[in-house]
């Protein structure tokens, strides 16, 4: 469970995007920022969040915010899940975990008896000076948008 809470300073974002791209969280200075963090590109819980998030991005767009997925995949399994749902934003490469340690997501977890470290899905909401603004980590994957924007 992450050990960050509202209000305060969100850890810097390192690593490339799905093009390559450094992405650091001063990029989005200024600006509403909607991190949210996912175990697998391409699984079922992650592909209902991700399109969610799709389908309701105009709305998510005209409430001020811009919109970063984090997983630990790689450059090309991101490009594959952004090309094949037409995903409108960025994914942030975490193979190293720096980003998802950062904010306190990595963890163990456990599944028919076997433990195992992977993603806890949670998204936090950064402010335009970089301060959390919200943490959600009972996120409901199917209408995660009503979440952010309530």
């Amino acid at each position: 469970m992450s050990h960050l809470k509202v209000g305060d300073q969100a850890p810097e974002i390192k690593g490339k995007d799905q093009h390559g791209q450094e992405v650091s969280l001063s990029d989005f200075k200024g600006k509403k920022l909607v991190l949210y963090f996912y175990p697998k590109d391409d699984t079922p819980g992650c592909t209902a969040e991700a399109c969610n998030l799709r389908d309701n991005y105009d709305a998510i767009q005209k409430a001020g915010y811009q919109i970063l997925g984090v997983s630990p995949d790689d450059e090309k399994k991101h490009t594959k899940f952004i090309t094949k749902f037409e995903l409108p934003f960025s994914l942030l490469v975490d193979t190293e975990k720096a980003t998802s340690e950062a904010y306190g997501v990595w963890i163990e977890k456990s599944m028919y008896g076997r433990k195992y470290m992977g993603v806890n899905r949670m998204t936090f909401i950064i402010d335009e000076k970089g301060k959390i603004e919200k943490i959600i980590d009972k996120v409901d994957t199917k209408d995660h948008t009503k979440q952010i924007l309530a």
